[in-house]
Order: structure tokens, then C-alpha cells, then sequence
């Protein structure tokens, strides 16, 4: 006997997924992305978090309009830059990284895709080559 099975993949997809991907965009001079798996819309990156991305979206040709930001908790090939976790405040965590010799505070949006702030987190800035937004 078949039993059907459920095939909706948007169901908890963000707790599943090791490695995930926002696309951030200038809003009013901000960096900010919008995620419909965790309602957010135009969630703001500030207190170091925008700088970093000033920093490493420089090659990416108008970034400002969208990039893809790709980022885990484990190393993945082709990550770009690693963020050490150092300190809690506000109920959010300060990142830093030791090549760029900059850090950033990431707020607690971060629990919707930790269940605890990752000792270090694995990024990768690339142009957004299409796809849903």
C-alpha cells in the first residue's frame, strides 16, 4: 500500500537547512533583507554588520540592488569570510573578522536561523543571479 507524502519543502525549511541564503539590499542608505520564511521585511544589518558588507559587497556590481548572502555555521566551499563570535549584547551577538579586522553586531533576528548563536558563522557574498525573491 502507498502512503502519499507530504512534498511542501517551505514547512520548518529554515530549521532544516544548514546552509541558507538572504539577499540584502540598500533601503534608505541601510542594508537590510526581507525573508518570508521568518516575516521579516527590511530587517536592518547595523553596528558593524552594514560596514562588513560595504566591505565585501566592493567587487559586486550594484550590489546596493541585491546580492546573495550565503552563510552557515559550518565551513561550506566557496565561503568568503568567517565571523568569530565574541560577545552577547542587547540580546543580540558581536561578530568579528580577523581578516577584515572588523566586527558586527547581529541582532536577535539571528535566532530565527539558530536555535543559539554559532561560534562562528561562514559567509559568502555573490551577485544575485536571479531566481524568487
Amino acid at each position: 500500500m502507498n502512503t502519499p507524502t507530504n512534498n511542501n519543502t517551505t514547512d520548518n525549511e529554515s530549521e532544516r537547512n544548514s546552509i541558507r541564503i538572504i539577499k540584502p539590499y540598500k533601503f534608505a542608505g541601510t542594508w537590510v533583507f526581507d525573508d518570508e520564511n521568518t516575516n521579516l521585511v527590511r530587517e536592518p544589518f547595523v553596528e558593524g554588520a552594514d560596514d562588513i558588507i560595504d566591505v565585501m559587497t566592493s567587487p559586486i556590481e550594484e550590489a546596493e540592488e541585491g546580492f546573495a548572502l550565503i552563510f552557515s555555521a559550518q565551513q561550506f566551499p566557496g565561503a568568503t569570510l568567517e565571523l568569530l563570535r565574541t560577545r552577547e549584547e542587547f540580546g543580540g551577538w558581536w561578530y568579528r573578522s580577523e581578516t577584515l579586522d572588523m566586527e558586527g553586531w547581529l541582532c536577535p533576528a539571528l535566532f530565527l536561523y539558530f536555535e543559539e548563536a554559532p561560534e562562528k558563522l561562514f559567509c559568502k557574498f555573490a551577485p544575485d543571479t536571479g531566481g524568487e525573491d
